[in-house]
C-alpha cells in the first residue's frame, strides 16, 4: 500500500501559480547595447512558431520538474503486508569474555587442540540460532565492557558479530565481569519483567572495573534478572617440555565462588564448562529456557521511494538546461565567424 508521509507537503503545490499571478514584475532599466551582429540574431529568431513551441515544452517541464519535486518532498512508502513478531520469548542477553586467556588452546575438537575462543563461537552460535523469538543481544568484555549487539530479533546480525569479536579489539590484559554484568543490567531493566535473562561466559576472575561482580548481581536481583554463569577451561592439561612431562591446571584462576554467588542470588545457576561437550550440554540445557508470554506484536516492511520522484525531476532539470541554450544562435555565431575569418584572407 502506497503512503504519503507528509502529505501535507502537497498544499505548496499551486505555488508557482500564484507566485506568476500576485508577483509584480519588476521594471527593467537596462541601458541600450550595441550589437554589430543584430540582423544576423533577427534571422535566426525569425521563426516565431519555433520560438512557441519551445517555451510551451519549457512549462510543461517546469511544472513536470515541480509535480515531481512536491511528490518526492511528501515522502512517499510502500507499505508492506503485516508481519506477526514471534509473542513469545525472552530479552536474552549474551556477555562473553574475550580476555587474553581466552586464546588458552586446552578444548580439543576432532583431536585437535583449539581455543577456548574458537569453541564458545562455534557453540554460541548454533545457541544463538536456535532461540527464535527471542530478542538476543551481545556484550563483548575484557578489561571494560562494550555493547556490540543490542537486542534484536536479528539472529544472524548477533551471530555475525560475535564470529567477528577477536582477541584483541579490547585491551585484553583484564577482566571486568562486574562491568559486563552492570551493563547487561543497564539494558535489560526496562525489558518486560520475568522475561530478562543475562547469560555470562568467562574463564577468569574479575580484576579490572569500578563495579564490583557482587554488587552487581544484587542489582541485577534487584531489577528481577536472572543471570546464569559458565565457567570454562579444563582442569588439566599436560604440558612437555625438554625435561619432562607435567600436569598443569590452566583455569586455577576461574573465580567460580563469585560466578556460583551470582547466579544463585539472581535465581540462575552456575555451569562448568571443561571441554567441548560440557559447553554443548550447557546451552542446551539453557535452550530449554521457558518461554513468557508477551504482548503480541506486528510491523509493516517500508520501502522508502522519494527517490524516485527526485531522480526523474534531476533528468528533467538537465533536459530543460539543454533545451535552454540557443544551439541554433551558438552555431550561427561560429559559422558567421569563419565566414567573417575566410573573407579576411588574402586572395
Amino acid at each position: 500500500m502506497l503512503e504519503l508521509t507528509w502529505p501535507w507537503v502537497l498544499a505548496i503545490l499551486p505555488l508557482p501559480y500564484l507566485v506568476y499571478k500576485l508577483a509584480t514584475r519588476a521594471p527593467r532599466q537596462d541601458a541600450a547595447l550595441y550589437v554589430p551582429f543584430f540582423t544576423m540574431l533577427t534571422r535566426l529568431q525569425s521563426d516565431s512558431e519555433n520560438i512557441s513551441n519551445g517555451r510551451t515544452l519549457s512549462v510543461i517541464l517546469c511544472a513536470m520538474i515541480w509535480l515531481l519535486l512536491v511528490a518526492a518532498g511528501t515522502r512517499p512508502q510502500w507499505l508492506g503486508d503485516p508481519v506477526e513478531l514471534p509473542s513469545t520469548g525472552r530479552d536474552l542477553m549474551l556477555s562473553v569474555d574475550i580476555s587474553g586467556s581466552m586464546e588458552a588452546q586446552d578444548m580439543v575438537i576432532g583431536n585437535r587442540q583449539v581455543s577456548r575462543i574458537s569453541v564458545v563461537k562455534r557453540v554460541i552460535s548454533d545457541f544463538v540460532e536456535r532461540r527464535e523469538g527471542d530478542r538476543l543481544g551481545l556484550i563483548l568484555f575484557a578489561a571494560h565492557a562494550y555493547i556490540q549487539a543490542p537486542l534484536t530479533f536479528d539472529r544472524e546480525t548477533v551471530g555475525t558479530l560475535l564470529e567477528e569479536a577477536d582477541i584483541g579489539i579490547i585491551e585484553e590484559s583484564a577482566t571486568a565481569i562486574g562491568e559486563s554484568i552492570g551493563l547487561g543490567v543497564k539494558h535489560l531493566r526496562t525489558r518486560p519483567e520475568n522475561s530478562r535473562v543475562l547469560v555470562l561466559l568467562t574463564d577468569g576472575v574479575n580484576n579490572s572495573g569500578e563495579i564490583d561482580p557482587l554488587q552487581a548481581g544484587q542489582l541485577a536481583a534487584i531489577e528481577g534478572i536472572k543471570i546464569y554463569t559458565i565457567g570454562i577451561g579444563a582442569d588439566q592439561v599436560i604440558q612437555r617440555s625438554f625435561f619432562g612431562a607435567r600436569a598443569i591446571n590452566p583455569s586455577a584462576e576461574l573465580d567460580e565462588a563469585v560466578l556460583t554467588q551470582i547466579a544463585e542470588a539472581t535465581g540462575g545457576r552456575y555451569f562448568r564448562a571443561r571441554d567441548v561437550n560440557d559447553l554443548v550440554e550447557i546451552y542446551e540445557e539453557l535452550d530449554r529456557l521457558e518461554a513468557i508470554e508477551q504482548d503480541d506484536q506486528t510491523y509493516r516492511p517500508t520501502k522508502v521511494l522519494f527517490y524516485w520522484p527526485l531522480g526523474a525531476a534531476l533528468l528533467l532539470s538537465f533536459l530543460l538546461a539543454l533545451l535552454s541554450i540557443p544551439w541554433s544562435l551558438l552555431f550561427g555565431l561560429d559559422s558567421r565567424a569563419r565566414e567573417e575569418e575566410l573573407s579576411q584572407e588574402p586572395h
